[in-house]
């Protein structure tokens, strides 16, 4: 990966069997639950339940005032191991997003690595320094602390 690359790691420990803190992670009425905040919603491919590899899903979101789509498929994954999604379309230049699960000490151990470039040469980048690193970052805790919450205390 090339330095135009921003990187994102994070690290929750969540005390559930590791097939549930997956499964929980790819259900896509998890992710709409908590990303209310940017009403977001699922408008094609795969739009409710648990999303398979090679499928599809456009998000349509409000992010810094305006709408945007994206559209990711899961090329990869590995039950209950891990899965990537990635960006078909969307306002990034790239996404990626890997998501490993492991047990630890008889909790599950999710992690994140998130890739992506930024369109706009400079601007982008400065954007991104400033202000869209942070934001990704904050965007993907919480939804982390809401599968965290899901998996502890089933409803």
């Amino acid at each position: 990966l090339d330095n135009s690359m921003t990187k994102i790691q994070i690290t929750t420990r969540i005390n559930a069997p590791i097939e549930t803190v997956f499964n929980l992670s790819r259900n896509i009425d998890i992710h709409l639950l908590s990303t209310h905040q940017t009403n977001e919603k699922a408008i094609a491919g795969r739009t409710s339940g648990l999303i398979e590899l090679n499928e599809t899903v456009t998000w349509r979101g409000k992010h810094f005032g305006i709408y945007q789509t994206h559209k990711s498929i899961i090329p990869e994954m590995d039950f209950p191991i891990y899965f990537i999604d990635e960006m078909l379309e969307g306002t990034f230049k790239s996404f990626r997003h890997e998501h490993y699960f492991s047990v630890e000490n008889g909790k599950t151990v999710m992690s994140d690595f998130i890739n992506y470039e930024t369109p706009f040469g400079v601007f982008g980048k400065l954007f991104d320094k400033i202000i869209l690193k942070k934001y990704m970052t904050s965007f993907i805790q919480k939804r982390n602390q809401i599968i965290k919450e899901l998996a502890e205390q089933p409803k």
